[in-house]
């Protein structure tokens, strides 16, 4: 996923552009550009293309890529003005590293059209939100749990609870909101609050690539939204951990069960006797293929059936598009608040006479005071329409080498 870059080293960065005259890459249209910084950025930044940059005019939008230190770092500019060779643009507001892309983006071409719509079933439910996105596809397979029966899911977490912990429950948000400081957590950040140790400090780092626990400074960060002053928030984190020590507890794991956006419940696993190791990350990912499992269960026995939302298309400007995905924006809240990181949408993208179906995958988004941004990348797009894409949108034949870099796992 692409990472904004920090507004002091942005403008670090923005000065090593001029100091250092390092190249950007422009694609425009459907030809490539090089340009330099022509003199130190202020409110504004000055290029010098070497070419006149054909069809750039005032209010063109630009995305520019330059390397620095190995690193992809690319903005987004508005053109003020076009003389020549020369471009003055707006300084960007924000830059990106870590990118996920494969290849450049061009603007939209005037023939290109986009029709978006959600892959799969949607559903507008009255549980807690995150901010990311779980499919209620179908689980690995599992030897403990079976999804084919809700009641007998439900007991074989109790038994498989009874060698792993002293205490279990497992709790709905349909029959009771959040209320504890633990289910409010859980239920914000769709994530795990797990305590190995309750002698001990919360986990430092999350090892899975997933993020899938409460960190010790997501804990003080969401204690300090909360109103606690940063001056107290070490002995907010100190009274949390000792009311567990002096009510028995050893271990204590809170796993949310995740649908889609929601949070629709959370289970509840705890030590307070001897005998019994603390819980260590086997046990994490057990309750959570049993959360994936319930979840999956849950929605092919219908128990979502009466919110389903329609599969209709859904508006969406193509901001700027590549061969290996494209930016889109729109100016509904709602719609950013399905919209969230590993969200699958099918696409339906007319070129010129051709009309190619794909799917794609939203890999980041972002928004200013007005619209909502969604950056997203191909799945399951066939190679033939891979290769007229490509060759649509750069204007040159599609070569092995290019094959090859799409084959390439994503960055993150």
């Amino acid at each position: 996923m692409a990472t904004p870059i920090k507004r002091i080293e942005k403008d670090f960065l923005l000065k090593v552009l001029f100091d250092e005259q390092l190249q950007l890459m422009l694609k425009f249209g459907r030809a490539e550009y090089i340009l330099t910084v022509d003199q130190a950025p202020k409110s504004d930044i000055r290029f010098k293309s070497s070419r006149p940059v054909d069809g750039a005019r005032r209010g063109s939008k630009l995305e520019l890529m330059f390397d620095y230190r190995g690193q992809a770092i690319i903005f987004t500019t508005t053109v003020e003005d076009v003389k020549d060779a020369i471009i003055t643009a707006e300084a960007p507001e924000f830059l990106y590293k870590n990118l996920t892309r494969s290849f450049s983006r061009v603007t939209t071409p005037t023939d290109l059209k986009v029709v978006f719509t959600f892959r799969g079933d949607r559903y507008r439910l009255a549980f807690p939100k995150t901010q990311e996105y779980e499919p209620a596809d179908l689980p690995a397979y599992s030897d403990i749990f079976d999804p084919s029966n809700i009641k007998e899911l439900v007991g074989q977490l109790s038994t498989w609870a009874q060698d792993a912990a002293n205490g279990h429950k497992l709790v709905m948000f349909r029959d009771a909101q959040p209320a504890a400081l633990e289910e409010k957590l859980v239920a914000q950040m769709g994530k795990a609050l797990f305590i190995p140790s309750t002698q001990s400090d919360l986990p430092s780092i999350d090892p899975n690539p997933k993020k899938r626990i409460i960190t010790g400074e997501m804990f003080r960060s969401y204690l300090e939204r909360a109103g606690t002053d940063k001056l107290y928030i070490e002995a907010a984190v100190n009274r949390f951990l000792k009311a567990k020590q002096d009510a028995g507890l050893y271990s204590d794991l809170w796993a949310p069960i995740l649908f889609q956006e929601y949070v629709i419940g959370y289970i509840h696993l705890w030590i307070d006797a001897v005998g019994k190791p603390p819980f260590d990350p086997t046990v994490l990912d057990t309750v959570y293929q049993f959360g994936k499992v319930l979840a999956y269960s849950l929605k092919t026995n219908g128990y979502f059936k009466a919110y389903e939302m329609k599969k209709d298309p859904f508006p969406g400007k193509v901001i700027d598009i590549s061969a290996s995905g494209l930016l889109f924006a729109n100016s509904s809240a709602a719609l950013s608040a399905a919209l969230l990181t590993d969200s699958e949408i099918d696409l339906q993208v007319t070129a010129g006479k051709r009309t190619i179906k794909c799917g794609a995958r939203i890999v980041r988004r972002y928004r200013d005071s007005s619209l909502y941004y969604f950056g997203c990348r191909y799945t399951d797009i066939a190679p033939e329409d891979l290769r007229f894409l490509f060759e649509y949108l750069y204007g040159k034949p599609f070569t092995d080498a290019d094959a090859g870099i799409l084959s390439e796992p994503a960055k993150t």
